[in-house]
């Protein structure tokens, strides 16, 4: 998958240093957990290929794309399996636009959504506000494409942003900001050269999205501002719709507020990586996101062997989160606004299994020590405050029905190093959970066995890291 952090231009762009300070402040490092939701006119034909992905290759990824909300792209390409699928159930000349007047949400859609992710443990929540394919899903002046004008009737972010603050959570808002297929006729995207290529970069277009964008800011007064794939080029230079300018209005409205990092600009808010394996502790703050399954839009085609089950998705997150980032899973609601079961139930385990562990998780740190670097196998470790303004270093084992864990010589004495271990004073630190197991010979916060056990150690007073 492709960062974009490291995507900087065009080059007589505004510099860095006309921007304001992009901070991640701490409502954001405490979070740990958010919720996406891709949900849009998408959720109609909901589909994607992804029944055998064993022989997709590079040249035939975009007419084989696996994400369900790209079905406005992939319907166009000649020969792509969505486009004989289509015309074949919708009929050839139904263009995927039509499906504007097909989509009718159920009245409590929003709230529905909002309260699974408020079950799962997620403490944001980022809906699409507009895809790639240009359809608005709030009320927007700027053009007729939207969810209150076309088959709804009805501000779905109104509603969701309701819901979302009325359920104690924050809102982040997803904007696609240089892709708009309903407002450019280029052809159909084939390759990622064409990702960057075939994009509208004039200052008509820029403004567009700016009006958009402080639509968004004025009326939702987001936490977070998720834009994906770019900002046309024409509103990366100086001036009232510049992204310097809409960076300092979005500060002005929410002043902890939070940007990401897809916007082509020289400066970042928090990191992005997407279906990415993040395989040791990163220096810099970021956020993976991924789809339950293969899909982020919902694809009535995947099953339970395409996604994450609910042990599956409470390890990525301890993994995530021991590694400096917080992670956004996403879900797929299908049309009128239900979460299919096979979604739902993986987020309902990851929130039992919250309930249990959170406080290892929520508000915690990371422990960096260079033998930690890469964690060692089945082995994780967040820091976080303990009672007495002391400091607890918590110990996650992965899978701790496998049994005890032997930690190498320099780990065992990185960990000794920083927290009161009990067990003896071998080499190794030897880890265990089960009934009133800890580490080997006793052991302090032993958790029992189950997707994830955890241990939690006090702090030693003056240890390098501690929180102050």
């Amino acid at each position: 998958m492709i960062s974009f952090d490291d995507r900087h231009g065009p080059a007589e762009a505004a510099c860095a240093s006309a921007y304001p300070e992009l901070r991640v402040p701490e409502w954001y490092r405490d979070a740990k957990l958010g919720m996406f939701v891709h949900w849009g006119l998408y959720s109609v034909p909901a589909w994607a290929d992804v029944l055998d992905r064993s022989d997709v290759t590079a040249d035939t990824a975009y007419a084989r794309h696996q994400y369900a909300e790209w079905y406005a792209n992939t319907v166009r390409i000649e020969g792509s399996p969505t486009r004989e699928r289509h015309e074949r159930l919708h009929g050839v000349g139904r263009s995927y636009e039509d499906f504007a007047d097909d989509w009718h949400p159920a009245p409590d859609a929003a709230a529905r959504i909002v309260d699974l992710a408020a079950r799962a443990g997620a403490l944001y929540l980022v809906p699409t506000t507009k895809h790639h394919d240009g359809f608005c899903l709030w009320d927007s002046a700027t053009t007729p494409f939207t969810a209150a004008r076309r088959g709804p009737g009805r501000d779905l972010i109104a509603e969701l942003a309701s819901a979302t603050r009325g359920a104690g959570l924050r809102l982040g808002l997803y904007y696609s900001g240089a892709l708009d297929w309903h407002m450019s006729d280029f052809p159909p995207l084939t390759s990622n050269d064409d990702l960057f290529a075939l994009r509208r970069n004039d200052p008509a277009f820029a403004a567009y999205a700016a009006a958009q964008l402080r639509e968004l800011v004025d009326r939702f007064a987001p936490d977070l501002l998720w834009n994906d794939i770019d900002w046309p080029d024409a509103g990366k230079h100086p001036g009232p719709d510049s992204l310097v300018q809409l960076f300092t209005e979005h500060l002005a409205a929410v002043p902890d507020g939070l940007v990401n990092d897809r916007w082509g600009a020289p400066v970042h808010g928090v990191l992005t990586r997407e279906y990415q394996d993040i395989d040791a502790v990163q220096d810099e703050v970021f956020e993976a996101t991924r789809g339950l399954g293969l899909s982020f839009g919902y694809n009535a085609d995947e099953s339970a062997g395409h996604a994450l089950d609910g042990p599956a998705l409470i390890r990525l997150l301890v993994d995530v989160v021991s590694k400096n980032g917080n992670l956004l899973i996403n879900v797929g609601p299908r049309a009128d606004g239900s979460v299919p079961p096979l979604q739902s139930a993986a987020l309902e385990e990851l929130g039992a299994g919250l309930s249990e562990h959170g406080t290892a998780i929520f508000g915690t740190r990371l422990w960096f020590h260079e033998a930690v670097r890469v964690p060692p196998a089945g082995v994780r470790f967040t820091r976080g405050p303990g009672a007495d303004r002391g400091e607890l270093l918590h110990v996650f084992l992965l899978d701790p029905a496998a049994g005890e864990v032997v930690l190498d010589p320099q780990v065992s004495a990185a960990l000794r190093e920083v927290a009161e271990v009990p067990g003896g004073s071998g080499e190794r630190v030897v880890l265990g959970v089960g009934a009133g197991a800890g580490v080997a010979g006793g052991g302090d916060g032993g958790a029992a066995a189950g997707p994830v056990g955890v241990l939690s150690f006090p702090v030693r007073r003056g240890a390098v890291g501690a929180v102050s």
